[in-house]
């Protein structure tokens, strides 16, 4: 039917498969008229393509989890907080491409927040609980509870649709296990007390206090930043060092960890109280 269309129309077959040869793979429709496809056509493949690149992009945060396993499962720890680090280096970017680019208006049929929960679960969450379960720094018997528990516990939060709130901060313990697993070998507690540590923020998981995203909320974004930024350079050198690094660092790292966790409640409960 749409051969006789295109006939009655002045249209040839060999347009129509010249179009179609061109968009079939990411499903470009090109308008047709009697001279043939619109100019326009080249165009919109090649605003798809670039919008499908940010998707290639974020899964990209996928493979770097695979490289930080492998460097888990040879006990490499220092290399494997290096790949996690180049997984939240895409995870930071691809979020700003994907609104620039407009991905979600061009590419309807895929969905960018459902790649981004798979690749956040295994870069937050299923990499760390398994450095955590095998890091030695827990006791042998509990270790394998306390990585189940971070793995069910993240697979929770992130199919939790009020993860999130409309000024942008988490809702409880936004699954940062990553950087628990950091600080863990950054601080070596003794192993009862990692373990008990541990539990607590598997708790706070569910209590709904908000913890502020660093990046995109409004209040403080220029200091939070510049604290970011700082707090990069200072992980990039314990890792570097295999986490022997001098007090003031392990301070700063600690110091900036629990600003990004607890500001949002401090300034609240100091709301309160002057209230």
């Amino acid at each position: 039917m749409s051969y006789l269309w295109a006939q009655s129309r002045g249209v040839t077959r060999p347009h129509t498969l010249s179009c179609q040869g061109r968009g079939i793979l990411l499903g470009v429709t090109c308008p047709m008229t009697e001279n043939g496809p619109h100019d326009s056509a080249p165009l919109a493949v090649r605003t798809r393509l670039r919008a499908f690149g940010v998707h290639v992009f974020t899964a990209l945060g996928g493979a770097l989890a695979l490289m930080a396993m492998l460097e888990a499962v040879r006990a490499h720890w220092a290399a494997v907080f290096g790949w996690l680090g180049l997984a939240l280096v895409v995870d930071g970017l691809d979020g700003p491409l994907a609104r620039r680019l407009n991905v979600a208006a061009v590419l309807p049929n895929w969905s960018g927040d459902t790649l981004d929960l798979v690749v956040d679960f295994l870069t937050y969450v299923f990499v760390p609980a398994y450095v955590i379960t095998a890091s030695g720094l827990l006791p042998p018997v509990l270790a394998p509870l306390v990585g189940a528990a971070i793995v069910v516990s993240g697979a929770l939060y992130f199919a939790d649709r009020r993860m999130k709130t409309d000024d942008n901060h988490f809702r409880g313990f936004p699954a940062l296990w990553n950087a628990l697993a950091f600080y863990l070998f950054l601080l070596k507690p003794p192993p009862m007390t990692a373990t008990l540590v541990l539990a607590a923020f598997v708790a706070l998981t569910f209590v709904p206090f908000r913890v502020m995203h660093p990046l995109r909320t409004v209040r403080f974004r220029r200091l939070n930043v510049a604290l970011i930024a700082i707090w990069a350079v200072l992980a990039i050198i314990a890792i570097a060092a295999n986490f022997a690094v001098p007090p003031w660092i392990t301070a700063g790292l600690c110091a900036v960890g629990a600003y990004i966790l607890f500001c949002d409640l401090m300034i609240r409960l100091i709301g309160r109280s002057r209230a």
